[in-house]
């Protein structure tokens, strides 16, 4: 791939732009904000000067709602010898290019399953995507051509590719990405109005329950409303765990003791349904989620601390699996979770005690 055209300029259009140019590739940027498109180059994404001759690949970054007419509008043009789409949604789409009149042999649709809660240029990276699912939906009309393109761009961009359905694909991202999103933000609603000194009491379970939260609520109406079936049949079992789950708190406020031992019965099915499922998610690397002993390290908000007790570690021969910092709310400390091999936890407890660190076993 010598050159592309990205349409599209938001976070994930600009990463894949910024991933591009970063290994050659020349890209032409579009979008219907030029003002964000001059940022996307400023940034180093590219030009945004007109192709002068038709692109190896366009690359599609535009809501759901509006892939279908950029993509039949750029094969009408002849502006590229294959055109893919990055949105989340992915069988409506491709019944849209269909219904347009678009060639669907010279179309792909795709889906890098990355993001931040932030969007626009200005929240772009090029490492995005790395070690990173990118989901293809080829059919047999698919040209090879078009699909060589896009898994050298995937390639480019560091992620891994996985070939699906494009309707299994929504059934499943309406599973593992939507429906957690509009969980997320009706937990986070509860705090809207409630009590200040409730909020105070929020930790770490609260931030990571609500972190997508913040995301912005103009893109996530465009990508439900590309997918509102699947997502309603997921939050419709979700409301039947909700009321089973409601129902049991209510017997344990019961007087009778038969009705609290069927409290407890339920809450505690739902939550070892949740460990069983939370035990599916992949770790590192893909794989199987490790039983990684966990160490809690106090550590002051002060420039250094972090690559001090990283040191500190690596002085010990101990790999650090995975991190985590919990914050604690109203000071200037908090508590950074080193996750490691179970076999190694003295050993690192070790070397941070004697080099003064306070700590804690989760």
């Amino acid at each position: 791939m010598r050159t592309a055209l990205v349409i599209g300029t938001g976070l994930i259009g600009t990463s894949a732009a910024l991933a591009l140019t970063a290994r050659g590739v020349r890209v032409h940027l579009r979008d219907h904000d030029p003002e964000q498109a001059r940022t996307a180059a400023a940034l180093g994404a590219g030009t945004t000067q007109e192709p002068a001759e038709p692109v190896d690949l366009a690359v599609v970054a535009v809501p759901p709602a509006h892939i279908a007419s950029v993509v039949t509008a750029v094969q009408r043009a002849g502006e590229a010898r294959g055109c893919i789409d990055v949105g989340s949604v992915k069988g409506g789409a491709r019944a849209a290019v269909r219904e347009g009149g678009g060639d669907l042999a010279g179309y792909l649709g795709t889906h890098p399953m990355s993001g931040r809660e932030q969007s626009g240029p200005l929240a772009a990276t090029p490492e995005l995507f790395e070690g990173r699912p990118w989901v293809l939906t080829p059919t047999a009309e698919t040209h090879t051509e078009v699909l060589n393109l896009a898994l050298e761009l995937i390639a480019l961009c560091g992620a891994v590719p996985v070939m699906m359905d494009a309707d299994a694909h929504d059934r499943a991202v309406a599973l593992v990405s939507h429906t957690p999103q509009l969980v997320s933000s009706m937990v986070a609603a509860r705090l809207e109005d409630a009590d200040e000194t409730a909020v105070r009491l929020c930790g770490q379970g609260i931030r990571d329950v609500t972190r997508i939260a913040a995301s912005d609520p103009a893109m996530w109406v465009e990508i439900l409303s590309a997918n509102p079936g699947p997502v309603a049949d997921v939050l419709t079992e979700v409301a039947g765990d909700l009321e089973e789950t409601v129902r049991a708190l209510r017997a344990l406020e019961s007087e009778g003791a038969g009705r609290k031992e069927t409290g407890v019965k339920g809450i505690e099915a739902v939550l070892r349904r949740g460990n069983a499922g939370r035990a599916r998610v992949p770790g590192k690397h893909g794989q199987a989620p490790a039983a990684y002993a966990t160490l809690a390290v106090l550590i002051g908000d002060r420039p250094g601390e972090l690559a001090r007790i990283f040191a500190d570690a690596g002085s010990a021969g101990v790999n650090i699996e995975d991190v985590r910092i919990e914050h604690a709310t109203g000071q200037q400390a908090g508590h950074v979770q080193l996750m490691v091999d179970p076999g190694a936890l003295a050993s690192l407890e070790k070397v941070l005690r004697e080099r003064g660190w306070t700590m804690r076993q989760q």
